[in-house]
């Protein structure tokens, strides 16, 4: 599988709010709080044109009763083996939409939003981190060979946003 990074596109915040207003009018009341997390929500970084999102529910069971209408949403859910979470994908051009549901307690410490909040502090990790990404895609490794190539350089990042909020150092891959 080709891994295709692009320049940072201001239109994805769009996209993002787009979709998160979307999920929240399909599903009053079910979420929390919707964020745009991942690449394409730092300005400046380069990234695959993959709109992530995370949302909060206080009950996972509650999601998956509402696959149906995140389904007339185009996202269909995904096994990926992670506890405490459920995976979407929604397919799209130009870009895919990953939305990523997670328990309400767990929201301020989640990996993804504090890798999101470095790197828009941090414009030299951030400019480090696209020119891995540059060089990987470049390289052509697969899907996973690519993300397990990021790994360490990921793991560097959260951990240093972990440690300034005084949160304990955890696996950037939760199982």
């Amino acid at each position: 599988m080709l891994i295709e990074i692009h320049d940072h596109d201001p239109a994805w915040a769009d996209a993002a709010r787009r979709a998160v207003e979307e999920l929240t009018a399909a599903l009053p009341g079910l979420f929390g709080a919707v964020e745009h997390v991942g690449s394409t929500a730092v300005p400046g970084l380069a990234a695959k044109p993959v709109i992530d999102l995370m949302a909060a529910t206080v009950a996972l069971d509650a999601v998956v009763e509402a696959d149906e209408v995140l389904g007339s949403l185009g996202y269909r859910r995904l096994e990926t083996g992670m506890r405490g979470r459920l995976f979407y994908r929604r397919d799209g051009s130009p870009v895919a939409y990953h939305l990523h549901v997670v328990t309400a307690d767990t929201w301020d410490t989640r990996n993804e939003r504090l890798l999101r909040d470095h790197l828009l502090r941090y414009a030299a990790d951030r400019d480090e981190y696209g020119a891995l990404k540059r060089r990987l895609a470049e390289a052509g490794p697969d899907g996973d060979a690519y993300t397990r190539a990021k790994t360490a350089l990921i793991q560097r990042m959260v951990d240093a946003a972990r440690d300034a909020r005084g949160l304990p150092r955890v696996d950037v891959w939760e199982d």
